[in-house]
This record gives structure tokens, C-alpha cells and sequence, in this order.
């Protein structure tokens, strides 16, 4: 008999499972390892931040071996940010030094945005003051696990009272926006956000 995943809270010990996660899921939903060799680079920017600097606030799908999915966040993108300046930036500087020209690649691209928190911070998401991350891997997507794991995230955030939760999407990832208009939330308009659309709704 198979034993049905649970959604626990995220240990240290999930390190490499979140990290070979995000790598897998990292490019509309999938694989994303063709595009960025470099196994470190998507982690660090959309996944360990979260879960060193608000670990109370991230959540696993443990399928009884390991980790096959996770949700992470964090209650105040304008605090996550100072923080993520202050604290983890620091840590990745020598590995991936910022650029001083264009960005010439994909990994060139997003070397940018490790070095740019500030982007995450908008004036049309101030009344959604969280922010989220969620990802399973393919086998275990579509599922209800994801619903399981936001029902544990949002869960946190009412007891935490945060009011609304927003985050951003490629908008050709049309499986994810399926999953999230099903979850109830609905577009933010954020002029100028190019290929990112943003959703929110209330944590209630």
C-alpha cells in the first residue's frame, strides 16, 4: 500500500531535496537544468533565502524518503528584502560577483536579479504584503498536493496576521496560473512587469 505524502514543516536536513526541486521546476513548471548548469544558481535566489531567513514559514511534501515538493515565502517582502540584502547577499557575492555590463545570458540574467531584491518590492503589491514560492515535483503535481501545501502556508500567515499574500508567475506558465485561479487568487496589475504576472488574495 502506497503511503499518501504529508506537508510537514522544512528541516535543515531538506537542503538538497529544496535545491533539486527548484532546479526541476525552475523553468515554467520544468527542468530547468539545459538552461542553467550551474545547480546552485536558481536555489539561491528563489528558494534557500526563504527557507534560512523565514524557516517558520516553509513547508515540504515528504513522500516518506524525501522531500518532493515545497512551499516558502515570506510574511514582509519589504523586510525580506533588507534582509536578504543584509544577511544572504553577502554570502553569495564571491560565487557569482555582480555584473557591470548588460546581461549576456540566461545565468548572466538572473545573476542580476540575485543582485536586485529590490525589484520585488512594488507599490501595487503593498496591499499584499507576503510573497510566496511554491513547487512539486512532476510526479506529484496535479495531485492536490499543491492545495495541501498552500492550505499549510496560508495557514501560517493567518496565525502570523498577515492580511494578503501575492506572487509573481511567467505568464506563459499556463498550468500554474490553472492552479492558482483555482486557489482564488486574481491578477494584480503591475504596469511594465513583461513576461511576470502577479496574483494575490487574501489569506482568509
Amino acid at each position: 500500500m502506497t503511503t499518501r505524502p504529508t506537508v510537514r514543516p522544512y528541516r535543515p536536513e531538506d537542503r538538497a531535496a529544496l535545491y533539486d526541486i527548484c532546479v526541476r521546476t525552475a523553468h515554467e513548471g520544468g527542468d530547468s537544468r539545459h538552461i542553467y548548469p550551474d545547480l546552485e544558481l536558481m536555489p539561491s535566489i528563489f528558494a534557500a533565502p526563504y527557507a534560512e531567513l523565514e524557516p517558520e514559514l516553509a513547508f515540504v511534501l515528504d513522500d516518506g524518503e524525501r522531500a518532493v515538493g515545497y512551499i516558502l515565502g515570506t510574511a514582509d517582502t519589504v523586510a525580506f528584502v533588507e534582509r536578504y540584502r543584509e544577511v544572504w547577499l553577502p554570502k553569495l557575492v564571491d560565487r557569482y560577483p555582480p555584473l557591470d555590463r548588460e546581461p549576456r545570458t540566461p545565468t548572466e540574467t538572473m545573476i542580476g536579479l540575485m543582485h536586485d531584491p529590490e525589484r520585488m518590492v512594488l507599490p501595487e503589491l503593498a496591499g499584499h504584503p507576503a510573497h510566496l514560492h511554491i513547487d512539486l515535483l512532476p510526479d506529484h503535481q496535479r495531485k492536490g498536493h499543491g492545495r495541501r501545501l498552500m492550505d499549510a502556508f496560508l495557514g501560517a500567515l493567518r496565525r502570523a496576521r498577515v492580511p494578503a499574500v501575492h506572487l509573481g508567475m511567467v505568464s506563459s506558465n499556463t498550468a500554474a496560473r490553472a492552479f492558482y485561479d483555482r486557489m482564488g487568487f486574481h491578477e494584480i496589475p503591475v504596469p511594465d512587469s513583461g513576461p511576470i504576472t502577479y496574483l494575490g488574495r487574501a489569506t482568509g
